[in-house]
């Protein structure tokens, strides 16, 4: 039984990692949340060349695994652009029987057409304006894509996550694909799966925080020594650490189990939710404590996680949601 990631999915994160430090510099971050936009498309090209959107095709050989690999490097760079939305919508699109929502495959499996996930009963969607698609359903109900313009309002807000801008959107008598009625076991398999992703992108941002602060705990010095010789800091930057890596555990079970199929996968998705999105705000509270005055200003950038933590930690439920649905799945 492997305990590690394959060389290949070491592979895969190194080469997003490789593409982000190309295109998506702080500075980058900077200027893309100056300028109020849903996308940068420089960056979102970048990582569309690599074959990101298509991970969950079912011939690709790849599984939620290697999807959530994708999306902690997201989270890891406080990516811009709905990522989650464009793997888990050609997931969808890929495995339903609607030919007229086929007939947009290529181009969503290809990052030309984007995808916006609006799972859930929110009205408030990351990264709207800049869609062409939605992923709509419920858990309890059927699953379409819904086609971005008649019909479809999308009024920006101002969020909190300046890397996935939010908006409040709403369908009307957009045109849509029904891609999974009601019932169909892809409904909740999907809507686990989105789970973990956020998931995903939690964890990358709480091993973010995480390093950030023990990289400045070796730089910054008072009284003529590094301030990670301080005992108290030792500590704080030891329970981040002690934090962060159990969860990394508990996140691949999760994916692992939703690709095989196991009995317990709902379950080890919604404990992975409420657990990795508690860790990041967790983290990335303490990151700004361990940093001190510098951690709160706009030009350090640690903003970003701090808030992509907030956002993450309400998507689909806050973790109190999750862990009462983990019971109930549990039978407690």
């Amino acid at each position: 039984m492997r305990f590690h990631l394959s060389g290949e999915q070491v592979a895969i994160q190194e080469a997003i990692r490789g593409t982000m430090a190309e295109n998506w510099s702080l500075g980058h971050l900077h200027k893309f949340a100056d300028n109020e936009s849903d996308l940068d498309q420089p960056s979102w090209d970048a990582l569309m060349a690599l074959g990101l959107a298509g991970i969950l095709l079912p011939d690709s050989g790849m599984g939620l695994l290697d999807a959530a690999l994708t999306s902690e490097v997201a989270g890891e760079t406080a990516a811009a652009g709905p990522l989650i939305g464009q793997m888990l919508a050609v997931a969808a699109v890929s495995r339903s029987s609607n030919d007229a929502a086929k007939t947009h495959l290529d181009a969503l499996a290809e990052g030309k057409s984007i995808a916006a996930l609006a799972f859930g009963d929110s009205i408030y969607v990351p990264c709207a304006r800049a869609a062409d698609f939605f992923l709509t359903g419920n858990r309890d109900g059927a699953i379409s894509l819904v086609v971005a313009g008649d019909g479809a309002t999308i009024q920006s807000v101002r969020s909190t996550d300046r890397s996935r801008p939010v908006s409040k959107v709403s369908f009307g008598g957009a045109k849509s694909h029904e891609l999974f009625a009601k019932g169909d076991p892809m409904v909740a398999r999907l809507f686990d799966a989105a789970l973990v992703l956020i998931a995903a992108d939690a964890l990358g941002g709480a091993q973010k925080c995480t390093d950030m602060s023990v990289e400045y705990a070796k730089e910054r010095e008072q009284f003529g020594q590094p301030i990670g010789q301080f005992q108290g800091l030792k500590h704080q930057l030891a329970q981040m650490a002690l934090d962060v890596e159990p969860a990394r555990a508990q996140l691949w079970y999760a994916a692992y189990a939703h690709d095989a199929e196991l009995e317990e996968a709902p379950r080890t998705a919604a404990m992975a939710k409420a657990h990795l999105c508690d860790v990041y705000v967790r983290s990335a509270r303490a990151a700004v404590a361990a940093h001190g005055g510098i951690g709160y200003t706009w030009e350090y950038g640690l903003n970003y996680w701090f808030r992509r933590a907030a956002l993450d930690r309400a998507w689909l439920g806050s973790p109190s949601e999750h862990r009462a649905r983990a019971a109930d799945l549990a039978g407690w």
